[in-house]
């Protein structure tokens, strides 16, 4: 069976990792299990962020970043993608869990997989890089600032009044202003402390993920100063951090013909933004590893498949959807990370944490947690290229652009694409049937 599958190298859904293995070498094994261990310290704390800023349970995050990564290494179309729980689909992941709970997220990520999937087995891969520009920026930098609003109440240790739970962005404003008085000074200084760390090591020393420091300085100031411990909210201290492999109750779920028409439009969004994100990280990965001046060349359907078992994956193993992780793929090829079995190592070491060490994760003070996804949304946010389309003089991009995000925070980013995308539409005829005129 596996000579079969290496016999077939001319087949155009052929994963990297059977392509590479053939050629496979003791030295590029400890290569890559070094870089594998290294975005497993990345991929730990920012798993946990993630999760928590898409409305679930922390481990939730870490489930993703195992069963996702491990699938996507080994049928992607990257040599080096790192696949995982990521901010871009923290907001669309909150609403759907907010609206439609656990099962209405477990069956749009199915769908969403499965659509993954198709669009592989049908060659669309090429096509995704006609997404305009100017929306893509805009959905990004909508993200990066909805995640910011929701994550000043953990910052600041605010407290909400028995009842308030906002969904929206501009509810989550609304609840920060009223409940404002409530903040907790210590929660602040652990907040401030830890994204002093994340600004000012990594100018320091590299070695080291910034946000692994964070947590630890964040874990030992409130488990050691008691002003802080009595002050400062903990991970522990909100959610219940399970041990062992997850438990799905796929028993409890509601399964009905109503929610899976109910959740199709995010079913839809979760795979184009899947496959928008994944493949961009697969062009930034093939620049990183080039050879002789060339780059690296990626499968783009092979890897629309491969997200789409990961994201099917994901959820069967109690996670939620997952993509390319541009941050987590560049440090696997800056620490020498160079075939998919860095990825799947990376994988393997968050499925020990998982086992051994997850019941740590409760010392983990919110305002750390929130400090990092400060600077996930900062790092997302696109606002150099964001700042140059607003330059522009070209009137449409700056629509879209400026539509976009106002969509996405306002709203959703379903509502955002959905439109973004038609107003493009009505432009592009428009401009045909203007150029048509003038003949």
């Amino acid at each position: 069976m596996y000579r079969k599958v290496l016999d077939m190298k001319d087949f155009y859904l052929m994963p990297k990792f059977f392509q590479v293995i053939k050629s496979y070498t003791k030295k590029q094994f400890i290569s890559d299990l070094a870089a594998g261990v290294i975005v497993a310290i990345i991929a730990l704390p920012l798993s946990i962020a993630l999760a928590l800023a898409s409305g679930v349970e922390p481990a939730c995050g870490v489930y993703t970043a195992i069963a996702a990564g491990f699938i996507v290494s080994l049928f992607g179309g990257s040599r080096i993608q790192i696949a995982g729980p990521t901010a871009a689909f923290a907001t669309i992941v909150a609403g759907v869990v907010a609206t439609q709970g656990m099962d209405g997220l477990f069956i749009a990520t199915v769908m969403a997989g499965i659509l993954l999937i198709l669009m592989g087995v049908l060659k669309l891969g090429s096509l995704i890089r006609f997404m305009p520009h100017p929306i893509t920026v805009g959905f990004t930098g909508g993200i990066a600032v909805t995640i910011l609003f929701g994550q000043i109440k953990d910052f600041f240790g605010i407290t909400y009044a028995e009842g308030v739970r906002p969904i929206e962005t501009i509810e989550k404003i609304e609840a920060n202003i009223e409940h404002f008085s409530t903040f907790s000074v210590e929660a602040l200084i652990i907040g401030l402390i830890s994204l002093a760390i994340l600004i000012i090591y990594p100018k320091l020393e590299k070695r080291v993920p910034p946000s692994l420091i964070a947590v630890i300085v964040g874990a030992l100031a409130v488990g050691l100063i008691p002003a802080l411990g009595e002050n400062v909210y903990t991970i522990g201290d909100l959610y219940t951090i399970p041990t062992g492999l997850p438990k799905v109750d796929f028993a409890s779920m509601d399964f009905s013909t109503e929610k899976i028409i109910a959740v199709i439009p995010n079913a839809v969004t979760i795979a184009i933004l899947a496959a928008i994100e994944s493949l961009l990280s697969c062009v930034v990965a093939d620049n990183m590893i080039k050879t002789d001046g060339t780059p690296e060349k990626h499968n783009s359907n092979v890897e629309l498949v491969a997200q789409g078992l990961g994201n099917i994956a994901s959820v069967f193993f109690g996670g939620i959807p997952a993509t390319g992780a541009i941050a987590r793929t560049s440090a696997n090829a800056k620490n020498g990370g160079r075939t998919p079995v860095a990825g799947m190592v990376h994988a393997l070491i968050l499925l020990l944490v998982l086992l051994f060490l997850m019941p740590y994760a409760a010392l983990i003070p919110m305002p750390t947690i929130a400090a990092i996804l400060f600077m996930v949304a900062y790092n997302m946010s696109e606002w150099k290229s964001f700042v140059g389309i607003a330059k522009t003089k070209k009137f449409t991009d700056i629509i879209l652009l400026f539509v976009t995000f106002a969509l996405t925070v306002i709203f959703d980013l379903v509502v955002a694409i959905a439109v973004g995308v038609g107003i493009k539409i009505v432009f592009v005829i428009i401009e045909k049937l203007t150029k048509k005129n003038e003949k």
